[in-house]
């Protein structure tokens, strides 16, 4: 296009020097373009703009673009056919927002499809730029009304996207029925399989999800192991406990470019006395089980040393009901619903050095960003546990239990391992438990009572087998499990009564307040953990209340959780080597309650001074990491494992032990 044209419409597209037809026309150029002759199209069409401006010699204009490989440009083009009026500007306006989007110009795509709002949610090529650019940047009240159009359509991208967008609210009956309406439509889909079977186990429907999870293991017996990469990374997990398979699970996730991680750790860096700490997260508010875990280490950071920056994608809405000063854990930087780039100028403002994501492959993430380059020194800790697959991580936070030397292969990140456990606990804002009555709970006061508070997804078929098992060796004890919904309830119950248990031995509870629920713990004689994902939260918290909690030894990341918890409050015998063993010692403990009151007693000794609570001993470790982490990069060392020593044992309680007593104390006063 000659600059005139350009000029006068205030677009840039390349200048570039066409050898011009003889006979001005867009006859002539049209008859080119049809013949595969685009460039002399486009020098027709270049010295033809001088005289007609139009929608149909734009589109031509924008289609030899196309062809030549300048799509930016051609979305431009399309963009000036749009603008004209016509019974084509629609498509020419569709047109132009997919090239955008195509390119990576998401706020150009957005300008235009948002214009178009009321077709989009009829049309499933503008839903999807919409839904993939604002799902992204999660902001998701935006897009539910695409979720349909998004579902109905046959593009196979198109339900991609609607599966990763049914899959976030699984209790909503709406995701529900779109999600069974998709598989039954789609049965090939292997996505839709996976997807299929994350709300069946979510309700316990053990019939369906057997029937479909026997197709997956017959691929994999086969050595197929490719289709995993149609699995949500996450919800792999409660299924699969194959270290060696959680890599593959991988679903909408591009292979991470090993070039753009050497540029990124290339780049020139200003570094200052402090270590400037980003933490990038969607839970930073009070309620979130992230929160409960981290915030008194954001507290403890030290700011002679280290300065810390928290860029929050969190849901507004969820921010109405945190009741805390965040500014007590560090500045905060509003992310929410930025696009990556806006992220990456936003994080480079503050010249961070190392960012920390706490999210991983999870529900709300956005560690997609990390494959730019937002720092000298990339970590993942907390929020996944597991590899952060094709996602650009120098580090992931973990220690000798939930990182062993025999899980390395299976890690593109290096091992920065803790010396106790990886999981921070806060001992000051976490209600210590008060007394309770079984009575007052419902509960059988003769019976040995085992106990499971983890989410009724973590119980599989094998998990139900064993206690199963257990139960019928332990004759006198029952079952204490807490339901999410009526229908988990009574999915639970029929699998146990199918095994022969009878349901007066199986005890279910609803959810509750949180202090109500950490009351409630102690009122069970032991812990039963679920496998292949343990509890996380569920047994730290489980272990603050004073209930001791036995585990089976893991195979990967989230099957070792509860060893690491375990080992950092002094129970290591309470991690079974197997199955067997698991079951024995279930049996043998609900044989003998002196060893019961044992336990119990011991984590009433050392809730403050074992290292699990001790959050000041924890964030020493922590900081030390960052040291090393940062020296490495000043340096210009490539990332490696390493292994932080261990401070010297505690001999006397640390300081949370007082300051909690006066926080008990203001609590009961308040009634």
């Amino acid at each position: 296009m000659r600059a005139s044209a350009i000029d006068s419409h205030a677009r840039t597209f390349p200048s570039r020097s066409w050898v011009l037809n003889s006979k001005v026309s867009f006859s002539a150029a049209s008859k080119d373009y049809q013949m595969g002759r685009y460039t002399q199209s486009l020098a027709t069409l270049n010295q033809l703009m001088d005289i007609q401006q139009d929608a149909k010699t734009y589109a031509l204009l924008a289609k030899n673009l196309v062809q030549l490989g300048f799509k930016a440009d051609a979305a431009k083009a399309y963009g000036l056919a749009g603008n004209c009026e016509g019974p084509n500007a629609y498509e020419y306006q569709k047109q132009a927002a997919k090239l955008h989007y195509e390119t990576g110009s998401e706020d150009d795509a957005l300008l235009i499809a948002m214009r178009n709002l009321a077709k989009a949610q009829e049309d499933p090529e503008l839903a999807f730029i919409i839904t993939a650019i604002y799902l992204k940047r999660q902001q998701r009240d935006i897009i539910r009304p695409f979720k349909t159009v998004l579902s109905q359509s046959q593009n196979p991208d198109h339900m991609r996207l609607a599966a990763l967008l049914l899959s976030d609210d699984l209790n909503d009956p709406t995701n529900q029925s779109l999600s069974r309406n998709l598989f039954k439509r789609f049965p090939g889909n292997l996505a839709f399989r996976f997807l299929h079977l994350v709300f069946a186990r979510e309700f316990n429907e053990f019939e369906e999800a057997g029937k479909h999870q026997a197709v997956i293991d017959a691929a994999l017996a086969k050595g197929d192991i490719e289709i995993l990469r149609k699995d949500n990374p996450f919800y792999h997990l409660h299924w699969c406990g194959n270290e060696d398979f959680n890599r593959y699970a991988t679903i909408g996730f591009a292979p991470l470019n090993p070039e753009r991680v050497s540029f990124r750790r290339s780049q020139p860096h200003s570094w200052s006395d402090k270590i400037r700490i980003g933490y990038m997260s969607s839970d930073f508010w009070d309620r979130h089980a992230t929160m409960k875990l981290l915030q008194r280490i954001l507290e403890l950071h030290d700011k002679d040393r280290f300065d810390v920056t928290l860029f929050c994608h969190t849901d507004p809405e969820f921010l109405k009901h945190n009741d805390t000063d965040r500014n007590r854990w560090g500045r905060i930087v509003t992310i929410h619903g930025f696009s990556d780039q806006a992220m990456l100028e936003a994080v480079r403002e503050h010249n961070i050095d190392i960012m920390v994501d706490l999210k991983g492959h999870t529900s709300g993430s956005r560690a997609t960003a990390f494959n730019l380059p937002l720092a000298p020194v990339h970590v993942g800790w907390l929020g996944f546990p597991g590899s952060t697959v094709n996602i650009d991580l120098d580090y992931v936070i973990g220690d000798h239990s939930v990182l062993p030397d025999v899980a390395k292969p299976f890690y593109h990140e290096k091992f920065c391992r803790l010396p106790e456990s990886y999981q921070p606990n806060d001992p000051m804002h976490r209600p210590k438990p008060r007394p309770v009555t079984r009575e007052k709970l419902g509960l059988p006061e003769e019976a040995f009572i085992f106990a499971s508070f983890n989410g009724n997804r973590k119980i599989t078929p094998e998990t139900i087998d064993s206690w199963c098992r257990i139960l019928k060796r332990a004759p006198n004890s029952v079952l204490w499990l807490m339901a999410n919904t009526p229908r988990n309830q009574a999915n639970l119950l029929k699998q146990f009564q199918t095994a022969g248990i009878s349901p007066k031995r199986i005890i279910f509870c609803p959810r509750a307040p949180y202090e109500e629920h950490i009351d409630r713990q102690q009122a069970a004689d032991l812990g039963i953990d679920t496998f292949p994902v343990n509890g996380h939260t569920t047994t730290s918290e489980q272990l603050w209340g004073g209930l001791p909690v036995l585990t089976v030894k893991g195979t990967n990341f989230a099957s070792r959780v509860s060893e690491s918890l375990l080992r950092a409050i002094d129970l290591p015998d309470l991690v079974a080597p197997d199955l067997q063993a698991y079951e024995d010692m279930a049996v043998e403990l609900a044989e003998n309650p002196r060893r019961i009151a044992e336990y119990k007693a011991h984590l009433k000794e050392k809730r403050y001074i074992a290292p699990l609570f001790d959050a000041e001993r924890f964030c020493d470790h922590l900081e030390k990491a960052y040291e090393v982490m940062a020296e490495r990069a000043k340096q210009g060392l490539a990332p490696d494992h390493m292994d932080i020593p261990a401070l010297p044992p505690r001999t006397a309680p640390f300081a949370a032990e007082r300051l909690f007593d006066r926080y008990s104390v203001a609590r009961l006063s308040d009634g």
